[in-house]
């Protein structure tokens, strides 16, 4: 029987782990078999963590998250869960064939942004393709970027851009946005930013320069003509939304409208006794590595205080 396992092995989930750690929890953390520390580990430079004054790459950080944990006591596996029993005091993590068993769990899997799935957005991910405007738009002054999409995302991105790139264009595959009347007025007045509609891109290709590949132009089709065009870009931001990863626990715990895990108030506690969740899995909007540490950071101090609350029960000396 454990303390409690965590699902999860990003920013929130390691972070958890170091807390649940340090209070003597003995934490297990479930990470995925095919790559732990989460979008991190796609991302180059992380230069907006505090603590890092000259930045770190996102390996790095997540590697360095891992250690900390371990130190503290954290049994760190890398393993898919393929279901889980949370119903009742004792919480059932299937990992494959074997059954984990713990009085609490944290479900911190995160979120994923969906992809164009076109050639070059993969392979060009960190060099010039991102999909975070906050993370990485500092890294491009002076530069003319490409936003995809035509939600309030996309507009937001855009104008969020705009202070440190020459130019912005948003490339969207139709002439009506879904983005609010006020968001798109917003950028329409923004001379920085113009606007190509019906259009989508086919292509993000790239240019080898001292030996790392970087974005040097995209291949546009207009969805009218099927007509093609190369654009010269040196930076392409994706913005059609995300998903929270929460495919384990459908009809096991409640949702938000936007489809995160649904907690009380500050808290991490979900609709289920005993589980607690925590980083973007639950937050539809700020995304970021430090607000997710900060989440992980709740979740670990909401488990300790539940466990204190419900002792574990004696074992049968019989």
């Amino acid at each position: 029987m454990h303390d409690v396992i965590i699902i999860g092995s990003g920013p929130a989930g390691f972070t958890a782990a170091i807390y649940a750690g340090r209070a003597n929890l003995r934490p297990i953390v479930l990470a995925s078999s095919v790559a732990m520390g989460g979008d991190l580990m796609t991302t180059t430079e992380v230069d907006n963590f505090p603590g890092f004054p000259e930045g770190i790459q996102g390996p790095e950080l997540m590697f360095a998250m891992q250690q900390q944990a371990e130190r503290f006591g954290a049994d760190v596996r890398m393993v898919d869960v393929t279901e889980l029993e949370l119903d009742g005091e004792i919480k059932r993590v299937h990992v494959g064939d074997e059954v984990l068993e713990a009085r609490a769990v944290i479900y911190a899997t995160g979120s994923e942004y969906r992809k164009l799935g076109v050639e070059g957005e993969q392979r060009l991910s960190g060099h010039g393709v991102s999909w975070c405007a906050t993370c990485d738009g500092f890294f491009f002054k002076q530069k003319q970027l490409v936003v995809v999409g035509g939600g309030d995302s996309a507009m937001e991105e855009a104008t969020f851009l705009t202070k440190f790139a020459e130019k912005v264009t948003i490339v969207h595959r139709s002439e009506t946005f879904r983005a609010s009347a006020a968001m798109l007025d917003r950028a329409e007045q923004d001379p920085k930013i113009e606007f190509l509609t019906n259009a989508t891109i086919d292509e993000i290709r790239g240019t080898e320069v001292n030996g790392v590949e970087q974005v040097t132009s995209i291949v546009v089709r207009d969805t009218v003509t099927a007509s093609t065009h190369e654009m010269p870009i040196d930076g392409v931001f994706v913005a059609i939304g995300s998903d929270p990863r929460t495919h384990l626990i459908h009809g096991k715990l409640d949702l938000t409208a936007e489809g995160t895990i649904a907690v009380d108030g500050r808290s991490s506690r979900t609709s289920v006794e005993g589980v607690f969740a925590a980083g973007d899995v639950i937050d539809p909007i700020y995304r970021q590595a430090i607000t997710a540490a900060g989440s992980g950071t709740v979740a670990a101090i909401d488990v300790e205080h539940y466990l204190a609350a419900h002792p574990a029960p004696a074992l049968d000396e019989a």
